[in-house]
This record gives structure tokens, C-alpha cells and sequence, in this order.
């Protein structure tokens, strides 16, 4: 029966990033694939990220295009600097609202959403998907000081999946050459998607 349930993946990029890397792991995005296909019926699978505009400068920008073409859809958009009020530069770059209306448009199709984040602003999300019949597993960890999600998330969701738990079965092997893990351990690709977003 867990063949026929239908999952869409979610995940907030620069947050399942921090939470690994506190935990002393990197991800192997083909393995992390495998682990929800083998779970049910993997309908879609997102990663949203901000890119800096100078791409000599975007470290992420590798990543994002493997992902593209091994059965992700990835939704990008150009961060933008300015200067605060005391004159300090930040860049701006938040992909919450991308996550959420994809989200709920997802929820027509799907019976479980994966959240991969932390972000206590998604909360309200996980509880508007769930009124939609839809399950919601949040993942992310408790087990560092501090916890990398907020409290009101995880009472929110249906399942909370801590990240070390998954550890085993997504982390990259350390003497894998390739950042990404081994080309003969990837699972059959979905077609793969990208969209980009416009800067706000």
C-alpha cells in the first residue's frame, strides 16, 4: 500500500545545508532521491535556493545544476545586496514564499508533503497543507545546541524526522571523489525541471 501513497519533497536549500553541516555530514542528493522513492509513489521533488548574481562567485551553482538534471525540480532566484540602516551590506535572499505556494498547489496531488527545514515561518504552511488532508514530515535536528527547528514547527507537523536518523542513509561517503556520491549508485531520474524566479 506504501507504493500507492503519493510524496512531494520540499526542501529549503541553505537550511538542510546548515542543519548537515552542524551534524559533521554532507548530503549525497542521489541517495537522499532514492530514500523517498523507496517510500512511495515520489511525485515531485524541489529544492529552492538564492544564487548570488556574480557567478564567479556562486559556490552553490554546481549544485544546482546537477540537481536540474538528476530528477529535481530546482527553483532559483538572484539574491540582492543593500545596506541596512547602521550601513552594513546583507544580501537578501529568502525562497519561503516559492516554497509555500508550490506547496499548496502540491497538495491537490499528493497525500504526504517532506519538509526539509527548520524555518518556524513555515509553520502557518504545514498547517494549511494539513487541513488539505495532506501529512506533513518536517526534518531537520534537535540534537544540536540549538536545536536548528523552531519548536512550532515541530509540534505543527505530523512526523518529525530527525536529520541524524536519515544520516545512514543519505550522507556522502567521505572517499567519494565527486561531491554528489558515484554515478552507478543513481536512481532513475524524473524529468527534470527548473524554473527561475524573479528577484523581489
Amino acid at each position: 500500500m506504501s507504493s500507492l501513497r503519493k510524496i512531494a519533497v520540499f526542501i529549503d536549500g541553505p537550511n538542510l545545508y546548515g542543519a548537515a553541516r552542524t551534524l559533521g555530514f554532507e548530503i549525497d542528493f542521489r541517495l537522499l532521491l532514492k530514500e523517498f522513492q523507496g517510500r512511495g509513489t515520489l511525485v515531485r521533488a524541489y529544492y529552492y535556493t538564492a544564487i548570488i548574481e556574480d557567478p564567479e562567485y556562486s559556490a552553490i551553482r554546481p549544485l544546482v545544476d546537477w540537481l536540474d538534471y538528476h530528477g529535481y525540480t530546482v527553483v532559483t532566484k538572484a539574491t540582492k545586496e543593500f545596506i541596512d540602516a547602521s550601513g552594513r551590506r546583507k544580501v537578501k535572499g529568502n525562497m519561503d514564499i516559492e516554497l509555500a505556494v508550490d506547496a499548496m498547489e502540491m497538495s491537490a496531488h499528493v497525500d504526504e508533503m517532506v519538509l526539509f527545514s527548520g524555518d518556524g515561518d513555515f509553520r502557518s504552511l504545514v498547517e494549511a497543507i494539513q487541513r488539505r488532508g495532506v501529512r506533513v514530515t518536517v526534518v531537520s535536528t534537535i540534537i544540536t545546541q540549538p536545536a536548528m527547528i523552531a519548536d512550532e514547527l515541530r509540534r505543527q507537523a505530523d512526523v518529525f524526522l530527525d536529520l541524524r536518523e536519515l544520516q545512514p542513509k543519505i550522507a556522502r561517503d567521505p572517499v567519494e571523489r565527486s561531491p554528489l556520491g558515484t554515478a552507478d549508485r543513481a536512481p532513475k531520474p524524473m524529468t527534470p525541471t527548473k524554473r527561475h524566479t524573479s528577484s523581489v
